[in-house]
Parts: structure tokens; C-alpha cells; sequence
């Protein structure tokens, strides 16, 4: 397993093609708009030689029963999916924001099933490429960026009715070394912190869109692709500190619009080529394992907006007050259910063929749905108790202003004892925690309010209710 200063040095033996703000970035460990990114996947990585986290973020392959990262590890257990949650939520408690190596987590895992159902009913050889990348991946602790939405243009049409071919991920050509791939993929979180990509196609297809559905696994700099990192909303504030709210890690997880032209991919990381009926399942398999995350990572992320909102209202002098107290246990509700839910989803797992587990996958998405609602709340209740301040701050170089600073520090003292330098920096946290970039990544990570509501139809079985509804009220047919 890598230690936290082995990650972030293997980053620096990477070539990436990376542009932000109109300009090539040749130094992404150091340079001030990507540490943070950085510095919170590291976490992944120190937490798995801590005393306090190494129960939950180590595991034991079960190909080499060697002690392994477990975000290269494969489920074998619901057990091991409540682990998953409870270090999710844990590593959130520390960052604040989101460590990005979840989304090629769950890609493992929805490849090593899909691959081996593929397998069985094909006959194909797709299982054990997968498994070889796998040990490789263990082996050498990689981060992976899963990346699996493309840009899809017109909603309304199939992949291949496009105007522009590219705008799905698409196979241009094939021999006997491999396949070439052209193509986009968008909102791709801590890919240019990342060592390797696992492609998956974005939707369920039909036979026209067969060189659509594709899976494989591409390092990130390799030749043909290129990194437009995506803005946030306070990357402007980059260069100080007390502004960006967290500085040390960030607000959400980096995303990046990664294009892919003409790029290689030898037959051995090739793990779905053509085979369209597999993936609409590979969709939901990995839909399925990401939504179970968000009652994880986001009650984590949720604690630290309670214990700012809690201790913006000290600041304020008004802890004491009921309607406070009672906004702040409406808080803690709603991250309760949260977490609730991706717990219940992950015991309820259960075994696929080829013994990895699966979570539930209906209270998944009802856990997801509810992220997409209960976060904006729990934001608008601390945004009541924190005050207009966190809206209408000077900025750090004016508290720091030989003129204009000692007003800054008079006119924004709270209750006394308490510095306004600390008030504003628990106000900023707020700020960013609470706005633009993280919200709308609570709205649409691992997709969109309507994709889990048709999920939640179809994994609900209505007949069944209807059933048990009819025989109720007496209803012979």
C-alpha cells in the first residue's frame, strides 16, 4: 500500500496534457488550484497507516489475501459494504470535502460482476483481463477515475443519431493490438490526480450502439488525451487562505472535461467491447454502488456543516436560543437519515455470481434521491443561523489592510472572546461549503433526481404491491 508522500510523488512522474484558465499546467501537485484536490485523496492514503482509520481503509484481497487499500477492494460481504460507508463518512469528517476515489471504487466493483456475467452467458475472456488489471491496481495502490458520463448532446437521440459522432465515447477502429477510442468524458472528479481512468459506457443500448459500449482502463496521460479542468466557485480565492473557506482541501473533488483523440487501448485493459446488451447493466450496477455512498460521504461533509453552523452561532451569541436549537437537531435529522440509508443498502446487500456483493440496489437510489433534497436543507438551515455575513464579507486582504482592516476587525466582532478573524473564517467555511460547486454535485453526482426516480420505479415492485393491496380489500382477481 501506498503512504500519503508516495501518492502525491507518483503524480509527479505523470505527462498529462492539462489546461485551466486558458493556460497548460505543468506543476498540478504543487500549483495552488489543484492541491487541495491533492491533499484530500491523500487522505485515502495516510488514513490507511493510521491507527484510528486503518481498520476501515485497508481490507484483505481475495485473490492475494494480502492487506490492500480497500478502494481497490472488491465486496465480499455486506459487511464489507457497511465498511465502506462508515469510511466514507469517516474520511469526509476530515476533509470536508469530497477525496474523489470513490468513483473509481465502484467502478471495480460493477466491472468485476458485469465482466463475469458477461463470461458466462458470452463465452468471452473478459473476467480475467479484469481480474490481471485488478491485482495490477491492488498491487500498486492506484487511484482511479471512474469515468463513465459523456457529454450526450441532444438528450432526446441514441448515441449513434447524434449530429457529432463524438459526443458518446465510441470504438473507431480495432485489429489485433487493440481498440481506438474517440470521444468525451465530462464531470470526471480528481481525474488529473488520478493515476488511471476506467471508461464505462453512460447508458443502456441497443445494437446501432454497439461501438458505444465500451469498457477499459486508460492511464491518464496516456497519448491523445487531454485534461480541461472544470472552474468552482471559489477558485478565484486560490491564493489566500482565510477565503477559500478550506484551504487545506478544498470544495468538492476537481472535475475535469477529459477528451479522448484516437487513444489506444491494447486488448488486455479492454474489458467490454460490443456487447450493448451488457450495458445498460454495467449503468446500474455502478449507479447503484455510487448512490450508496452519498449518505457516507455527504453525512460526513454534513457534521462539518453542523459543527460550523453550531459554532457560528456561539460566535454569534445565540446558542442558546429554542428556534436555534431546534434548526440545529433538524440538521442532525437529516444527516441521520442520510446515513441511514446508505447503511440499510449496504446490509441488505447481497451475493451476484461471481460472489462479489451488491448493495440494494432500490434503497441506493431512494438514498440518493433524498441527498438531492435533504443537503439544500440542511444548507439553508445553517445559511438561517449563520447570518447575512457569510453572503457579504470583505475579503482577507482587507481584514489584513493597514487602513481598512482595523474597521474589518471591529464591525464584524461577535460575542465576546471570540476573534473576528475566527468568526470570519467559520463564516467562509460556511460560505463554500454551503454554495455553487457542492450543491450542485449534491444535486447531480452519480446522476441526475430523475434517473434514481426511474430506478426507484423500477426496482419497487409495483405488481407486487397491487398484490398484496387487491388481497387486502378483498379482491378476487
Amino acid at each position: 500500500m501506498k503512504r500519503g508522500d508516495e501518492y502525491v510523488e507518483s503524480l509527479r512522474t505523470l505527462r498529462m496534457k492539462v489546461y485551466a484558465f486558458g493556460e497548460r499546467i505543468t506543476n498540478l501537485v504543487d500549483d495552488p488550484l489543484f492541491r487541495p484536490h491533492v491533499n484530500a485523496a491523500r487522505m485515502t492514503y495516510d488514513l490507511a497507516y493510521d491507527p484510528v482509520g486503518e481498520d476501515l481503509v485497508t481490507a484483505t484481497s481475495h485473490l492475494t489475501k494480502k492487506k490492500i487499500n480497500r478502494f481497490t477492494h472488491i465486496h465480499h460481504s455486506a459487511g464489507d459494504l457497511v465498511r465502506k460507508v462508515k469510511m466514507l463518512r469517516m474520511i469526509a469528517r476530515r476533509t470536508g470535502t469530497c477525496f474523489q476515489r470513490c468513483v473509481g471504487f465502484d467502478g471495480l466493483n460493477a466491472l468485476y460482476s458485469v465482466t463475469y456475467e458477461m463470461d458466462q452467458e458470452l463465452g468471452t475472456e473478459y473476467h480475467q483481463r479484469f481480474v490481471n488489471y485488478l491485482l495490477y491496481v491492488q498491487e500498486n495502490d492506484l487511484m482511479l477515475a471512474g469515468s463513465m458520463t459523456d457529454p450526450k448532446g441532444d438528450r432526446s437521440l441514441k448515441p449513434h443519431q447524434q449530429a457529432d459522432p463524438d459526443l458518446y465515447v465510441h470504438v473507431v477502429r480495432q485489429n489485433e493490438k487493440g481498440i481506438w477510442l474517440r470521444g468525451a468524458k465530462a464531470h470526471q472528479t480528481g481525474i488529473v490526480n488520478s493515476h488511471e481512468m476506467l471508461v464505462m459506457p453512460t447508458t443502456a443500448m441497443g445494437e446501432e450502439d454497439k461501438d458505444y459500449a465500451v469498457a477499459c482502463a486508460i492511464p491518464v496521460d496516456a497519448p491523445g488525451i487531454t485534461h480541461i479542468f472544470g472552474r468552482q466557485t471559489n477558485d478565484e480565492r486560490k491564493r489566500g487562505e482565510i477565503d477559500q473557506g478550506n484551504a487545506l482541501f478544498g470544495i468538492v473533488g476537481g472535475e475535469a472535461l477529459t477528451v479522448l483523440e484516437d487513444v489506444f487501448v491494447p486488448w488486455e485493459r479492454v474489458f467490454m467491447c460490443g456487447e450493448y446488451r451488457f450495458a445498460g447493466l454495467l449503468v446500474e450496477r455502478f449507479a447503484s454502488y455510487h448512490r450508496q455512498n452519498y449518505g457516507g460521504c455527504k453525512g460526513g461533509v454534513s457534521d462539518i456543516i453542523i459543527g460550523a453552523t453550531t459554532t457560528m452561532a456561539e460566535y454569534n451569541g445565540v446558542e442558546k436560543a429554542s428556534h436555534i436549537r431546534d434548526k440545529i437537531a433538524e440538521m442532525i435529522h437529516l444527516t441521520e437519515s442520510l446515513y441511514a440509508g446508505s447503511i440499510a443498502c449496504s446490509a441488505e446487500g447481497y451475493a451476484t455470481s461471481s460472489g462479489a456483493y451488491f448493495v440494494d440496489p432500490l434503497l441506493a437510489n431512494v438514498t440518493k434521491q433524498n441527498v438531492t433534497r435533504f443537503i439544500y436543507e440542511i444548507c439553508r438551515l445553517s445559511h438561517d443561523v449563520a447570518g447575512g455575513l457569510i453572503a457579504t464579507l470583505p475579503s482577507e486582504q482587507d481584514l489584513r489592510h493597514p487602513e481598512v482592516g482595523p474597521y474589518v476587525d471591529k464591525y464584524f466582532r461577535g460575542a465576546a472572546g471570540v476573534s473576528s478573524e475566527d468568526r470570519i473564517r467559520i463564516a467562509r467555511l460556511i460560505e463554500n461549503m454551503t454554495g455553487g460547486t457542492a450543491l450542485a454535485e449534491s444535486m447531480h453526482g452519480a446522476g441526475s433526481p430523475q434517473a434514481q426516480r426511474v430506478m426507484i420505479l423500477r426496482q419497487a415492485n409495483l405488481a407486487h404491491k397491487k398484490t398484496w393491496a387487491r388481497k387486502l380489500a378483498g379482491i378476487k382477481s
